[in-house]
């Protein structure tokens, strides 16, 4: 499969207040606040620049990663975020060697549903060792998105 890593995704307790930190910690650039909702699932996430590395800062509101703060605290690095070219490639891939891939709710995710709310086509492998996932997303639509966020 044709992926390359992209970031991690943090959870934190205060959207606001990790920005901050890290602006003023590591000199990040801290894009606009966003919005993910779909099925149950709430945050707000942030993306924290720094030349070429980034990470996303993510504050559940609602959903699995609302219950996974609440039991596990916040500066846990729950999941890898990779980019491919070609989405429906890596899913095929996927479904060829025997994986399912999933929505962001773990639940089984066709190749008509891979558009998430903000547009991009987005999957998450299964999760397998404990709270850890791993996302796969369309290489141009992140960095669209990514660029969009700092505009």
């Amino acid at each position: 499969m044709d992926l390359k890593f992209s970031h991690v995704d943090v959870l934190v307790e205060n959207l606001e207040e990790a920005c901050a930190y890290y602006a003023k910690i590591l000199n990040a650039r801290i894009s606009t606040p966003q919005v993910w909702e779909r099925g149950g699932l709430h945050v707000r996430f942030a993306i924290a620049l720094m030349g070429q590395e980034r990470f996303m800062l993510v504050q559940p509101l609602a959903g699995n990663l609302r219950a996974l703060l609440d039991a596990h605290g916040e500066g846990m690095i729950y999941r890898h975020c990779y980019t491919t070219p070609d989405i429906e490639v890596a899913h095929a891939e996927l479904i060829a060697s025997g994986v399912q891939p999933e929505d962001e709710n773990g639940r089984p995710l066709t190749l008509e549903d891979l558009r998430s709310p903000s547009g991009k086509r987005i999957i998450w492998l299964p999760k397998r060792f404990g709270h850890f996932s791993i996302e796969i997303l369309e290489e141009k639509a992140l960095e669209a998105f990514i660029e969009s966020a700092f505009a």
